[in-house]
């Protein structure tokens, strides 16, 4: 199939991102614009934690783009090389080349790859890059075509993300809770206007202290990570998971009746429970207790978070490792 006009590609690409946009906008539309430009069949962009120690998936198009993204350290693997060195890099065989880190749970086969790098204000931010099932697919100037892709990207990127780390938590790139008072009085609002129902989960993670204990902080912070990623894969683009606190979490779910909300916390629980995280000091185990509530009519948005908290109250108090639903009346 003969790709489009590369200059249109990239002209249409600059016009869409000279508007507003949101931060996962600006990296799937960049992602997206990788999968016309170059003959791959999977692009992925990855961007740096505020520690600068971590490429944290940020948005992926083509094969598996709706499978869980792998993370990586700086310097590890050929992203993190091209991050930590800032130069591009092609992979004509992956299974001979020592650079290439085969992640199992991928969900698709990679051979040959191109990496580059995204710079804003001098630095590496992050790592496009574009694989394909089949060897010696990329050339020099695929590589040079995708690192003008990320330069003619990276300013829109930056400009959003760094309007998006007002609300965001450094660490787990949840929301934080000075978001979650805004927008929680934006869905009671929207629920008294228009008679919707929504639902709140409260996420606590059990014995978290534990982790810590055994495993060190940067440990426990990978591990707050995989959680938040664990419960982005259970849910809806219009969901929004929250950093209340500490190993505290909180989904707010629009347009979710009491059923499905108890639904999705049951299938979080039972992924948390199920997969371990991957550290690199090995798997770690996790179990979450979840309190979920459901607005009624005329409540405020604290009572609706006090009951959540009294049915995780509940959760822990029955063991742990448990959903527990909030009645009218706590």
């Amino acid at each position: 199939m003969q790709r489009p006009d590369p200059l249109e590609t990239l002209l249409g690409l600059t016009r869409l991102l000279s508007t507003e946009r949101s931060l996962e906008e600006a990296l799937l539309a960049t992602t997206d614009a990788a999968m016309l430009l170059l003959p791959c069949d999977h692009a992925s962009l990855r961007t740096y934690d505020d520690d600068r120690r971590m490429l944290l998936s940020s948005a992926r198009s083509g094969l598996a783009r709706d499978k869980s993204p792998s993370s990586f350290r700086k310097g590890e693997g050929v992203v993190g090389i091209v991050a930590d060195s800032g130069r591009a890099a092609l992979v004509a065989d992956a299974q001979t080349d020592a650079r290439f880190v085969q992640r199992p749970d991928a969900g698709f086969d990679v051979r040959s790859l191109v990496a580059v790098p995204l710079f804003a204000g001098g630095s590496v931010v992050g790592v496009l890059s574009a694989s394909h099932r089949d060897p010696d697919v990329f050339s020099a100037r695929d590589r040079d075509m995708a690192q003008l892709l990320a330069n003619c990207t990276a300013p829109a990127i930056e400009t959003a993300r760094l309007a998006r780390l007002a609300v965001t938590d450094d660490l787990t790139r949840a929301y934080n809770y000075r978001y979650h008072h805004t927008r929680l009085a934006e869905e009671v609002s929207r629920a008294r206007r228009y008679g919707d129902r929504f639902s709140l989960l409260l996420m606590d993670l059990d014995h978290f202290k534990h982790v810590n204990d055994r495993w060190g902080h940067q440990v426990g912070d990978e591990v707050l990570r995989g959680f938040v990623d664990r419960v982005r894969d259970e849910v809806r683009d219009p969901d929004v998971v929250i950093r209340r606190g500490g190993e505290e979490f909180v989904l707010l779910m629009p347009a979710t009746e009491e059923t499905d909300a108890a639904n999705v916390a049951e299938r979080i629980r039972a992924r948390v429970a199920g997969t371990p995280i991957d550290t690199e000091a090995g798997d770690v185990p996790l179990t979450v207790s979840i309190g979920v509530a459901t607005w009624g009519a005329e409540e405020s948005g604290a009572a609706l978070e006090a009951r959540a908290d009294a049915a995780l109250y509940r959760a822990k108090a029955a063991g742990r490792d448990r959903v527990e639903v909030a009645g009218p009346e706590e």
